[in-house]
Order: C-alpha cells, then structure tokens, then sequence
C-alpha cells in the first residue's frame, strides 16, 4: 500500500485555552507517550490544532483499532481516528481514501470531509471533495453520498509537507489532560461511588490520589485487594497516580464503644476526613475528593456533610453531588469498575454501624462526642501507619521522602 498508518487524536477543550493551549497539548502528548508503551508506536507529533500517532510499519488494522480504543478513555481526548499519512497528491489522497473508507466497517453512506491548512497545495478543499468523493464513488459504487448523517466521514487533510486520511472515527471522553489542573486526594472505598468521582476529577485534569479506610483488624484485608483492582482498571488511562490504605478499624472500635451510636458514622468520617487531609498535605493535594451524592444514605444529608466538613479545612470536592444511583451505576459500567465495586467486601464503611444514624446533625454535638477521643494522635498514627502503592499514571510525582 506504500502508505503509513497513523491514529489521529482530536481534543476540543484543549483547543479553547489559548496561550496556555501548548502547555495542555503537551500534557497530553506525554500521557499518550506512556500510556502507549506496548503498542508499535514510533512517535507522537503535534500538527495542525491535534496529535498524530505514528505507527509502525507492517502494523495492521487490529492492532491500529486496538491502540485507537486504548487512546478513547484519555482524559483530554475528543475523538480518535484511524488513518495514513502519504504525499500531498491527489492520485494518494484517493488511494488513502479508499483503503480508510475499506476498513471502517459497516456502512451504507459516506460522504468526504476534506481540509486545506496551507494554501501552497494547489487544490482548495471543495475541490478536494469532489475529487476523492468522485473515487470513492467508483470504488464503492454500491454505497451511496449523504452530506447529512452519513455512517461514515472521511476526514482529508492536507498539512504542510504530507496529507492525513481517516474514516473509521470514535468519540473520546473528552475533558482536559490529567495532570493539567493539579492533584487531589480521593477517599476511595471498594463501592460504586468513590471510582466514579475520582475518575470525573481525574477527567477535569486532577491527578487523583486515593486513599483507602480499610477495616483491618476488625475486618478481612479483603476490600483492599478489590481496590486495587479497580486502581488497575483506573491506571490502563493513567487516572490514577497512588493509594493509601488506612487500617482504620481498631479506631472505629474505639468510637464505637464510647460515642453515643447516632453520632458514630459521623465521628468515623470526620476521622477519615482528617487522615486524608494529611495525607494530601504530604502529597501536595489541593483538595479532598468523595463520592458523596446528597440524601443517598444518611450521612449524606446537608447537615451531616457539613457536619462532616467541619472536621477539616482543606475543600471538598463532591462531584457527584447532584447524581442520581442509576446514572452513578452506567458511569461505572462504562469506566469498568461496576462489576468489581459489585462484590461483597467488609470494609471501614459497615463497620460497627448504628442501628438509627442521626441524619441532622448539629456540630456542636458532633464536636462535643468527639472531644473524649485523642482525635490528632490518631490522626498522626494512621496517617504514619498508612500503605501507599504506585500506579502508572505519567501526571503523578511521589511527594520526597515517601516512596510507594
């Protein structure tokens, strides 16, 4: 075919940014650069307001789609196409638009959408539609042109020095590169919830890192192996960068014998809160991040988050506050966590749990049933006590002098 197989990766958001659009474009280029590592990827360009993933020779078209669907679920990406790069002729550009066109699958319509980005080609771009539209016409001849919502778009462009033709085309996630809008620290437990909000953060350019309550010794180790399974299907997107685990459950035992019953899931938050806090102030995190969505269990109502919120003075982020649990549920199947959030493991958060939680708190009553607990040794043993493990995510740096 004597034609060079590329992907190319369109971004929207990115684009907006204007001085600045360098510095994202290449947070993006570096995430895709490691993320990449085990497919035949030779390099990856910045041309014309998009990257170019160059593959290499005798790479064939499943193992072109394959990389495309790796590239999709990176935050920052609007839509990834498989295509050539050849010379800036048209005898080329009819060639490539047929092979593309071959292997975009099923369809019944097409229509051309080409693009001149330096005027020295002689050819401007309503030309250029009719011309490979007119190959492909008598390449497929039992296809049909359809200018509006056809299956399939050839996309043509034409840079300086080469030509770029794709059909095959799947809309990305979107967002800003991670990396891009500095770090968080995310409660994450083994449920639906927690992924999914660290995943919208991760998604907005944050580099998340979570940091898990396990009930150990009180409980099995067993919501810990769960979380790191869910950070592995995190890390295949590089959206997350670390986990602590917290053994949080001899302190929850602590709270449960002397705290008044109704108050417990709050006290226990309000300590998960403040070990978090710690952490990310080790980490140079910015923020806290939940999966909390208003009035789903009791300690989600307003007075208990607030409540809760009162315990520290870094910003929470609830990106999910708003969100129904049907909508939570479809986010976390199509990320690909639902399944693994599904299982049954005791963690920190059904432990020693109150028959009748109070769901109107008032911090006065909260601070007062706290008060007999040595609240900041606590906090500095779990956060000392802490686990950490590393995941692949390019945007994460480990704070100096705790290595994972």
């Amino acid at each position: 075919m004597g034609f060079q197989r590329i992907i190319l990766v369109h971004y929207h958001e990115i684009g907006l940014k204007g001085h600045n659009r360098a510095t994202f474009e290449k947070r993006l280029q570096k995430n895709l650069e490691v993320l990449l590592g085990a497919y035949p990827v030779v390099t990856i360009h910045r041309i014309a307001g998009r990257l170019v993933v160059f593959l290499k020779e005798g790479t064939d078209h499943a193992m072109a789609v394959a990389c495309a669907d790796a590239i999709v679920g990176v935050p920052g990406v609007a839509r990834v196409s498989c295509g050539f790069k050849g010379e800036r002729s048209m005898g080329a550009l009819g060639a490539m638009a047929c092979a593309a066109l071959a292997e975009a699958g099923p369809f019944e319509s097409f229509k051309v959408a080409a693009r001149r980005n330096h005027t020295d080609f002689p050819i401007d771009s309503m030309q250029m539609n009719r011309d490979v539209g007119a190959v492909l016409c008598a390449a497929f001849p039992d296809r049909r042109v359809q200018m509006k919502g056809p299956d399939v778009t050839v996309g043509v462009e034409v840079v300086q020095n080469a030509a770029y033709v794709y059909a095959r085309s799947v809309r990305g996630i979107g967002g800003l590169p991670v990396g891009s809008s500095g770090k968080v620290m995310a409660l994450l437990s083994s449920g639906i919830d927690s992924p999914v909000a660290l995943w919208r953060m991760a998604r907005r350019g944050a580099v998340p890192v979570g940091v898990h309550f396990s009930g150990r010794p009180q409980t099995s180790d067993a919501s810990e192996f769960l979380v790191d399974d869910i950070a592995r299907v995190l890390e295949r997107t590089g959206c997350i960068g670390r986990v602590y685990v917290v053994p949080l459950g001899d302190h929850q035992r602590e709270i449960s014998l002397d705290a008044p019953p109704s108050l417990r899931i709050i006290l226990y938050r309000r300590l998960m809160f403040r070990v978090a806090e710690r952490l990310a102030e080790a980490e140079g995190a910015r923020a806290l991040v939940t999966g909390e969505s208003l009035g789903q269990v009791a300690s989600q109502t307003i007075e208990n988050l607030c409540a809760t919120q009162a315990a520290v003075s870094m910003p929470v982020f609830r990106p999910l506050i708003g969100t129904d649990k049907l909508e939570i549920i479809e986010q976390a199947q199509a990320l690909g966590t639902f399944e693994l959030s599904s299982q049954d493991a005791p963690d920190c958060c059904t432990l020693f749990m109150p028959r009748s939680p109070e769901t109107h708190a008032k911090v006065a009553a909260v601070e007062a049933a706290e008060a007999p607990f040595p609240i900041e040794q606590w906090v500095g043993e779990l956060a000392e006590a802490a686990e950490a493990r590393d995941y692949a995510c390019p945007g994460y740096k480990p704070p100096r002098g705790r290595k994972g």
